[in-house]
């Protein structure tokens, strides 16, 4: 299957939503699964991965109420509040439904950089590991070193890095702090990599292909090709790029790959971390 494997959906309002500021001025509207199935016919593919964008119980229900009704959305990756004492209480409730794939917490919007090293949030995330679950690491460039420390912390948990850990992308000036910390990421084998929102961390007015090749080769050349997968980041992907024309350009970044190596990063490698109950590790 080709999947999509970072997606939101929405019904916006200002109060769930703060963080859309007036440069979100694009996306500051609903997005259902009626909005994404033809974008995905198009594109030949055939489901998704839907991602909350909520910290509040209330967004996991959201999700999953959706996935039971539209067959395209393959799993949920939900939220719970995870250094909550009943954390539990919470993973036991929801691991039983059967499109929860994993959970997720904003990391990088809380204002400690330390956040993930925790004792009670490295709790929660011990009681999700007992469950054949994922945790998505949403963070900046500048987490990385706190993430390595954090998933060495659980290594039976897949977890899977958003957005290639959001570096710094620019003409005039690679990151080449996140390429050393995302290079030593990815030894812990029990961590992958979405190939997902890039073009809304561009710093150029403009972008294309050939800006964005030098990250992919440093995400594949450490992570593999086992171990990446396609997302779209829809619909904040809107903010820089339309839907076909990401698929597209990720399409052109995997084009010298085999067919085996890009149908595995196209939803393969989704299929097998999110969808199958053995873990990757």
């Amino acid at each position: 299957m080709r999947i999509d494997s970072h997606q939101h959906f929405w019904r916006y309002n200002t109060s769930d939503y703060i963080w859309m500021s007036d440069e979100h001025q694009v996306i500051r509207k609903d997005f259902l699964p009626e909005d994404l199935q033809p974008l995905l016919d198009d594109k030949a593919i055939e489901g998704t991965i839907a991602v909350q964008a909520r910290q509040m119980l209330k967004e996991t229900d959201f999700l999953l109420d959706l996935a039971d009704k539209y067959p395209m959305i393959k799993g949920v990756v939900g939220w719970v509040p995870l250094c909550d004492p009943q954390v539990e209480d919470y993973l036991a409730q929801y691991a039983v439904q059967k499109k929860i794939v994993g959970f997720r917490h904003v990391l990088h919007d809380e204002p400690d950089d330390d956040f993930m090293l925790r004792d009670d949030f490295n709790a929660g995330i011990k009681a999700l590991g007992r469950y054949p679950l994922c945790y998505d690491l949403l963070i900046f460039e500048k987490h990385l070193p706190q993430t390595i420390q954090f998933v060495d912390k659980h290594p039976g948990l897949t977890m899977i890095v958003d957005h290639i850990a959001k570096p710094k992308i620019q003409g005039n000036a690679f990151d080449i702090r996140w390429a050393k910390h995302i290079r030593q990421l990815a030894e812990r084998d029990h961590v992958c990599c979405k190939l997902s929102g890039m073009v809304t961390e561009v710093r150029d007015n403009q972008w294309d292909v050939e800006l964005l090749k030098p990250y992919f080769d440093v995400v594949l050349e450490a992570f593999g090709t086992d171990r990446i997968m396609f997302g779209s980041d829809w619909p904040v992907c809107l903010l820089e790029s339309d839907y076909s024309t990401w698929v597209d350009t990720v399409a052109s970044l995997i084009e010298k790959l085999t067919p085996e190596e890009q149908s595995a990063i196209m939803g393969g490698n989704a299929t097998r971390v999110y969808l199958d109950p053995i873990k990757i590790n």
